[in-house]
């Protein structure tokens, strides 16, 4: 992935470099620089993130270095799509000016960045890597499932600890807004938090003779983070188009036969660009260039991807590995095999 030019970001905290003057810059921008030094020059940071981000500078380095597997998840998610959840190095925007617009994508990367936040400060505090926090301090003593009783024990996830300071730090910024673009971030936010939660799982070990079980330890943990990425996926493939409400305090269905949204689905305004030509108002970075599979009917298939526009096919050597032989003991040894097969990429907009 590049990210910009120069090494200007080398972390960041959620999802963009805001560098340019038509755009505000926020807390999704994160340097290597100072803590003090980087807190005071992040434009568009409102005093309660600035606040935070003096006070705890160990977590922003944590929120910064963990952007690379949110955004790695986004790509995996949509690689077979029109929208990438591609980079750019051509702009000071890592995103182009897609975040001007209010779509279902956008609403995707805001409930996936809360989420990359909270599963990367749990992860960190579990790891002991934040003086400001460790394990769940809640989960001791006893406590009973489906299989019985156990004992609390091991190192449970302290995904709570997590959410709150997301909550504090990734939604200041939109609670002073609190227009029909914040209440749509603020929601989506709370979507993705919510879906690290759903996938925390109870991991128990077994003691007693002979492996009896007859004592169990248990904790809980949170998931890979695939599965949160998996769901918020589906939530995207469902996601509402909606409106303010005539209070201002939430959303009714943009369409009268569409149901009121959940707390758990994202929520989005205003309809996507079809993404399939380099359009900078729209955030747009077109289809041309972009590898497309010719006997797939699909969305990656080359007529739904080129968008009608044909595309080109060429012959590359790629190198496989072949000829694997299991030796004693215990190897599995392979020659270096070179296939020559068809790319097939999109043609550019004419």
């Amino acid at each position: 992935m590049n990210l910009l030019p120069g090494g200007i970001c080398i972390y960041l905290s959620a999802a963009i470099c805001w560098l340019t003057a038509e755009v505000d810059a926020s807390w999704w921008y994160m340097g290597t620089l100072g803590s003090q030094v980087m807190c005071d020059n992040i434009p568009g940071l409102v005093n309660k993130q600035r606040q935070l981000c003096r006070q705890h500078p160990k977590v922003m380095q944590a929120i910064g270095a963990g952007m690379r597997d949110w955004i790695s998840e986004c790509q995996h998610q949509f690689r077979n799509h029109r929208w990438n959840c591609n980079t750019t190095a051509r702009e000071h925007n890592l995103f182009g000016r897609l975040l001007l617009r209010s779509s279902r994508e956008v609403a995707f990367m805001y409930a996936i960045s809360s989420a990359g936040v909270v599963h990367t400060l749990a992860r960190a505090c579990s790891r002991g890597e934040l003086d400001s926090c460790s394990c769940d301090p809640r989960k001791t003593g006893s406590s009973r499932d489906a299989r019985g009783s156990f004992e609390w024990g091991g190192c449970s996830d302290h995904v709570e600890h997590a959410v709150r300071f997301s909550q504090g730090f990734v939604d200041a910024k939109e609670r002073k807004g609190r227009d029909a673009r914040a209440l749509m971030n603020l929601h989506n936010n709370r979507a993705g938090r919510k879906a690290v939660k759903r996938f925390m799982t109870l991991e128990c070990k077994c003691h007693g003779v002979s492996g009896s079980c007859s004592v169990r330890t248990c904790w809980l943990a949170m998931a890979d983070f695939r599965r949160t990425g998996d769901q918020l996926r589906r939530r995207y493939n469902g996601a509402a188009q909606v409106s303010v409400n005539q209070y201002g305090t939430g959303f009714t269905a943009a369409h009268a036969h569409f149901k009121r949204p959940s707390g758990n689905d994202l929520v989005y305004l205003e309809d996507s660009p079809d993404y399939c030509v380099w359009d900078p108002e729209s955030g747009s970075m077109g289809t041309g260039g972009r590898v497309c599979n010719r006997t797939s009917r699909g969305v990656d298939g080359c007529e739904v991807m080129c968008c009608g526009r044909g595309y080109d096919t060429s012959r590359v050597s790629r190198s496989t590995k072949c000829e694997c032989k299991f030796h004693w003991c215990c190897a599995v040894r392979c020659s270096d095999c070179q296939q020559q097969v068809d790319v097939h990429t999109c043609k550019d907009q004419t």
